[in-house]
């Protein structure tokens, strides 16, 4: 699906999944172990998915997707090289957020989840901007 998509509301959509995404590691006492094990990180690639999709305004969903799952992909595949320049950046806040810290095979079922959630709310909001009577 194609469509323009408004960078103001997925800006926001960014902030609220990032907000979302931070909560879910600070509690994660509250959260059920099955759910808090892989909600961060499909969140993250959520988060990805929309950053693409913020950028790349006028791209199909498919490549935005495609684009997205790519890049948290090779972000987690990156986790199985270790030097001493990364392996500082993993050690900061925000290269561990980013770069992440062990490879994990479950981490692309989680990006995977991620990213059709993505492709779901973009279809969802194609849909309704379909259905909204055009303006002179």
């Amino acid at each position: 699906m194609i469509y323009k998509r408004n960078r103001l509301f997925y800006g926001f959509m960014i902030i609220i999944v990032i907000i979302l995404g931070l909560c879910s590691r600070k509690m994660a006492t509250v959260i059920p172990d099955f759910l808090n094990t892989y909600l961060g990180d499909a969140l993250w690639a959520l988060m990805i998915f929309l950053a693409f999709g913020f950028i790349f305004k006028g791209t199909k969903t498919k490549l935005v997707a495609l684009m997205g799952i790519s890049f948290c992909y090779i972000i987690e595949i990156s986790q199985l090289y270790h030097a001493i320049w990364i392996d500082d950046m993993r050690k900061t806040t925000l290269g561990g957020l980013v770069l992440g810290y062990v490879f994990l095979y479950t981490d692309l079922l989680a990006y995977a989840i991620g990213i059709g959630l993505g492709i779901i709310i973009d279809y969802y909001i194609a849909l309704y901007k379909s259905r909204l009577p055009l303006m002179p």
